[in-house]
């Protein structure tokens, strides 16, 4: 089950990691963004952004953008849409992608058309922008939670493989996702 306490408090880190995450943007690459503001993030995460940071810091702005067009614009074995690891492009995967659609607007996002709702950028947006906190509804969210939680695992073992600098920001994203789920201590759950 996921808190919802816990990541209505993490929204804006949410957002933080949908920014560096998406296509570059000079707006967010810098150090000043990506490691202030970190109140609610956990400590391995602040190490992550930190390490993130350290592979940016050196780097010209269309040096990122080349770099993060050659990492997941041209390869399946990278790709930041989350359904693609297991469904590829099966009927089940359009399926999904429907049922994120509906998702993101019973809690009042329209998804864009130009991207797929599928997308790990537009997928953190969500939980960043949504309307969901407080709402009955909410534990649908475990479905969005559970298509990042499977695709973010094999873009990461990838990522590492290759010693990826963009593996520091899957990582701090799988540890926040965690943070956010209701520990469980023998059979009953606590808060």
């Amino acid at each position: 089950m996921i808190n919802a306490a816990i990541l209505n408090k993490k929204r804006a880190l949410f957002g933080k990691l949908s920014h560096l995450l998406d296509y570059p943007d000079k707006q967010f690459l810098n150090e000043r963004y990506i490691t202030e503001n970190l109140e609610y993030a956990e400590p391995d995460t602040r190490m992550h952004l930190g390490h993130f940071w350290q592979f940016l810091k050196s780097k010209r702005l269309y040096e990122v953008e080349q770099f993060y067009a050659e990492s997941f614009d041209f390869t399946k074995k990278r790709s930041l849409y989350m359904t693609y690891y297991k469904f590829e492009d099966a009927r089940e995967r359009g399926q999904m992608l429907a049922k994120l659609k509906f998702l993101y607007e019973m809690f009042g996002l329209l998804a864009v058309d130009e991207e797929l709702t599928d997308f790990l950028p537009l997928m953190l947006e969500f939980y960043e922008a949504g309307d969901w906190y407080m709402d009955e509804r909410f534990q649908d969210l475990q479905v969005s939670f559970g298509v990042i939680e499977d695709g973010t695992y094999f873009l990461l073992q990838n990522l590492k493989e290759e010693e990826h600098p963009y593996a520091s920001l899957v990582e701090a994203l799988r540890i926040e996702l965690k943070a956010c789920m209701v520990k469980k201590e023998g059979s009953a759950y606590v808060e």
